[in-house]
Parts: structure tokens; sequence; C-alpha cells
């Protein structure tokens, strides 16, 4: 009877050990596909591009947090309206065309970050600028829009 009884005991914990929850360990975030934060991104850059063809800077400025900033070569950061009022400036500089070739991606369920080049052309298609970029995008409440944006030129001064 002894053995049985330590038998049973012996195997009861054996079966607590196995299923206990191991309460120090921090809860699991939830997964977010990498792809598709790519297609994500891919379809918001070609409706980028779409909005500066148009000449919208209020559509583009509608991609962003009204806390985002726009952090470019030879400024301060852009913020809130000043950011439409930028794209504006771009526009009105003869960019009719932006293209985007992104080169890498790392996401979660809260925040998207993006590098990649850029190349902006005028209506004849003459490159006018080229460079790389950073983009951060935050989920906010299921919606992702772009918290910040830091664009660099690759050409070289002009003198």
């Amino acid at each position: 009877m002894n053995k049985l009884l330590l038998a049973i005991c012996l195997t009861c914990l054996v079966l607590i050990s196995c299923n206990s929850e191991n309460k120090s360990a921090e809860p699991s975030k939830p997964v977010f596909s990498e792809a598709s934060a790519k297609s994500f991104i891919d379809s918001v850059n070609t409706a980028f591009s779409t909005h500066v063809k148009a000449g919208d800077s209020a559509s583009l400025a509608s991609l962003y947090w009204s806390d985002a900033e726009l952090l470019l070569d030879n400024s301060e950061p852009i913020k809130g309206a000043d950011i439409q009022n930028t794209w504006g400036a771009v526009i009105r500089m003869g960019v009719k065309n932006m293209n985007f070739i992104t080169t890498n991606i790392k996401a979660d369920s809260q925040f998207i970050v993006e590098t990649g080049n850029y190349q902006m052309q005028d209506s004849k298609n003459s490159l006018i600028d080229k460079g790389k970029y950073v983009v951060v995008w935050e989920n906010r409440n299921g919606q992702w829009k772009l918290y910040r944006d830091i664009g660099c030129t690759s050409m070289p001064v002009s003198k």
C-alpha cells in the first residue's frame, strides 16, 4: 500500500509540475507578420507617389499623425500643419514623380521601421534628387500612419 501511495504522489507531483505556469515569464507579444507590413508599405508608397503626381499635399499630410515629425536635410523638424506646407512646396518646386525602394523592414504590432531609397523626378522624368530614408510607422487603434519620416539626399553638394 505504501508503494501505491508513493507512486500516486509522485505521479501527481509530475503532473502538477508539468502543467504549472511560469508566473515570472513575461507575457508574449502578439506575432506580427513582416510580410503583411511589406504589403502595407508597398501600397502606401504607391499612394504617396500618386498623391505627388496629383499635386495633392493634403492627401500626403493625411498619411502622418498630427504629432508626426518630418526630418530633412538642412532644416529644423517639421511638424503638424507644416508637413502639408512642406509637401506643397516640394510639389511647387517641380517634383512630379517620387519613387521608393524599400530595402528593410522591422515590425511588430505597434511600430514598423522602414528603410529605403527614394528618387524625385520632374515632369520630364529628369532626376531632381535621390537619397535614403528611414520612416517609423505607428499603429494607433488599428490605424497605421507615419510617426517619424527622415530623409537624406545622396546627391553631391552643388557648388
